[in-house]
């Protein structure tokens, strides 16, 4: 008969893979939303050129995964932490597929975190979760957007008084051609901190399964976690991509540039300094941050006003489903106890 820990780590590790697969074609949609909607990249082009970015971005840096593999909580201290684990990828994984298909670009970064955190919590109460550790991602998640909206404000005010008597044709196709790199580097950034919380996620369950005794990310899970966002990426997320891309303002060159300079210079800055991120949030501030720069009303707060609702109840709803899936899985397990 297999061990029973070992078949439940390769589970865990299939879920994890998944959920960033999911996050890949759900987070397609951010990275190249406004360079498809300004059409300085066609549709495939811009996809494979996204899986490519999200690939090399997610094979150069640890720090983000290092910080989800200890911040919330201690795994050497949790006596159920593969089970944990499971029940946190389950509900975050649903989330993700339910928000997809309403086409509203919530969080991943929020619903993997809130599931992680309310997993604990059903497992082994409030005293389980490193409160201070918590905190410190949950500013990082709600300070970022309020960072992204000045950046994006601020970069689309200076390229309206640099080129005010500027050609409209001529300068239009001049940002389409830098909207190729901008979109490429929003791509890499996106890699730098989404697909480190799945290399997270696995070292947190490497560590409390006791198949390693640090937090140090092997080679394989940062490999198969680049390579399963890069698959997920290639998919795409057109449901997103149309309200990220025209739903809250009607992108231009300049302002397609704009926003995604302004994202990814905050999402970069976010894994230097080992901060995860939600780059959903960051990517739909931006582009609110370049519509108010433009003109006031031209954000639709409608759409806007969906999108933060999606954020605010993503932490709670998914941290509750997680305490559910916990529930069955532990239910689940003592069944098969019994049959077995």
């Amino acid at each position: 008969m297999p061990d029973p820990h070992l078949l439940l780590i390769f589970v865990v590790i299939v879920l994890a893979l998944t959920f960033d697969f999911i996050n890949g074609f759900h987070d397609t949609a951010n990275a190249i939303a406004t360079s498809i909607s300004t059409k300085a990249l066609r549709p495939r082009t811009a996809i494979i050129l996204a899986s490519a970015m999200n690939f090399v971005g997610a094979m150069t840096f640890t720090g983000v995964a290092k910080t989800i593999g200890g911040k919330i909580a201690d795994p050497l201290s949790l006596s159920n932490g593969l089970v944990i684990v499971l029940a946190a990828l389950l509900a975050a994984s649903a989330w993700n597929l339910i928000t997809w298909y309403y086409g509203l670009p919530s969080s991943s970064s929020h619903a993997l975190i809130g599931s992680l955190t309310g997993a604990v919590i059903a497992a082994a109460g409030f005293t389980a979760v490193n409160f201070h550790g918590f905190i410190n991602i949950l500013e990082a998640l709600i300070f970022s957007p309020l960072v992204a909206v000045g950046m994006g404000f601020a970069i689309m005010t200076l390229i309206k008084v640099v080129f005010r008597y500027a050609v409209p044709h001529r300068i239009n196709r001049r940002f389409r051609m830098l909207q190729v790199f901008t979109a490429a580097f929003q791509a890499f950034s996106h890699g730098t901190n989404d697909a480190q919380k799945t290399m997270g996620i696995i070292t947190f369950a490497l560590v409390a399964g006791g198949f390693q005794s640090s937090l140090h990310v092997p080679f394989w899970v940062k490999l198969s976690a680049a390579l399963a966002m890069a698959l997920g990426t290639s998919v795409g997320g057109w449901r997103i991509i149309k309200t990220v891309g025209t739903r809250i303002i009607k992108l231009e060159p300049g302002s397609g540039f704009s926003a995604d300079l302004s994202s990814a210079l905050v999402i970069l800055g976010a894994t230097l300094l080992k901060l995860p991120v939600s780059t959903t949030h960051v990517i739909s501030s931006s582009v609110i941050g370049v519509g108010t720069a433009r003109r006031f009303s031209t954000v639709k707060w409608g759409t806007a006003q969906k999108i933060v609702l999606a954020w605010v109840v993503t932490l709670p709803v998914t941290a509750a489903l997680a305490g559910l899936s916990y529930g069955l899985c532990t239910g689940i397990s003592r069944l098969a106890s019994v049959i077995f």
